[in-house]
C-alpha cells in the first residue's frame, strides 16, 4: 500500500513538467558543489556555515534529481586537495556526513535513494566512514536514483589506481600493450559501474572542473551557474537541464 502511494506521489511529481521538459531529461548528472565558503563569507559568517547550508542544498537537489527522473546524480563532496584546507574546516567537513546522513536516511530510503560513493574513503575518518556504510547498506536494495558522492575523490589519482588495477590485471594474464584500451582502463575506474555523465554543472560561476571526472566528461555537457551552492535550488536545475536539452550532443562528430 505505501509503495504504491509513494509512486503515486513520484508520478504526479513527473507530471507537473510539461511533455516537452521530459524530452531528453540526462541520464546522469554530475555537480561540483562550489561557493560554501563564499557564501558565508559574504554574510560575515564562519565558513563552517557555508557548509551546512550547502548540505540542506543536497537534500533539496537530491530530491528535485530523484522527482524529474534522473538515474545518477554524482555530487563531488569532497576532493583529495581539500585536506590542504585549516584542519578545523577539514574536520567540520569530515563530520558533515554523520550529522547529514542521520537525518536524511529516512528521506532517502522513501524516496527509493541508493547512496553509493567513489574515492578513496578507506582513508576517511572512522566516524564518517561508519556513517557513509550505514548509509550504503540500508539503501542497498532501492532501485531508485543513484546517489554518488564522490568522498576523497581526485581524476588524476583515480586514474594512476586505475593504471596500477591494471597492471596487476595484465601482469597475471601475461599480457601486452596492445592489449590496454580505453574500454579496459574504464573498467578499473571508481566509476566502472555508470555511464558517463551527459551534463556536469559546476556552481559559483567558477569556469574549470577541478580534478573531478577528468577521464569520465570527455563528452560531457558542461553548465557554468553563476549561484553560489547554497542558493542553488530546484529552479536553477530545471534551468541547467533546459540548457542541457537546447544543445545537440555530438561526440566528436558532426
Amino acid at each position: 500500500m505505501f509503495k504504491n502511494l509513494k509512486n503515486k506521489k513520484k508520478s504526479q511529481s513527473i507530471q507537473e513538467h510539461s511533455d516537452s521538459d521530459l524530452h531528453n531529461i540526462p541520464e546522469h548528472i554530475a555537480i561540483i558543489m562550489d561557493g560554501n565558503g563564499r557564501w558565508a563569507k559574504k554574510r560575515k559568517l564562519p565558513r563552517i556555515k557555508g557548509h551546512y547550508e550547502g548540505m540542506q542544498t543536497v537534500k533539496k537537489i537530491t530530491k528535485a534529481a530523484s522527482d524529474m527522473g534522473i538515474k545518477y546524480l554524482t555530487l563531488y563532496a569532497f576532493s583529495t586537495e581539500n585536506w590542504s584546507r585549516p584542519e578545523s574546516e577539514v574536520n567540520y567537513i569530515m563530520n558533515l556526513p554523520v550529522n547529514f546522513l542521520k537525518t536524511f536516511l529516512p528521506e532517502l530510503i522513501e524516496n527509493n535513494v541508493k547512496v553509493e560513493t567513489i574515492g578513496f574513503i578507506d582513508n576517511l575518518p572512522s566516524s564518517t566512514l561508519k556513517a557513509i556504510d550505514k548509509a550504503k547498506e540500508d539503501t542497498k536494495n532501492n532501485t531508485g536514483m543513484k546517489l554518488i558522492f564522490a568522498i576523497n575523490y581526485g581524476g588524476r589519482a583515480e586514474i594512476v589506481h586505475s593504471v596500477k588495477s591494471l597492471y596487476e590485471q595484465l601482469s597475471k594474464e601475461q599480457a601486452c600493450a596492445e592489449d590496454i584500451t580505453e574500454a579496459l582502463i574504464s573498467e578499473h575506474l571508481f566509476t566502472n559501474k555508470y555511464p558517463d555523465p551527459d551534463l556536469l554543472i559546476r556552481t559559483s560561476g567558477e569556469q574549470r572542473i577541478s580534478n573531478f571526472l577528468i577521464w569520465q566528461v570527455s563528452y560531457s555537457e558542461f553548465i557554468f551557474n553563476e549561484k553560489l551552492w547554497p542558493d542553488f535550488d530546484k529552479n536553477e536545475l530545471e534551468n541547467c537541464i533546459k540548457i542541457y536539452q537546447s544543445r545537440q550532443r555530438r561526440f566528436g562528430g558532426l
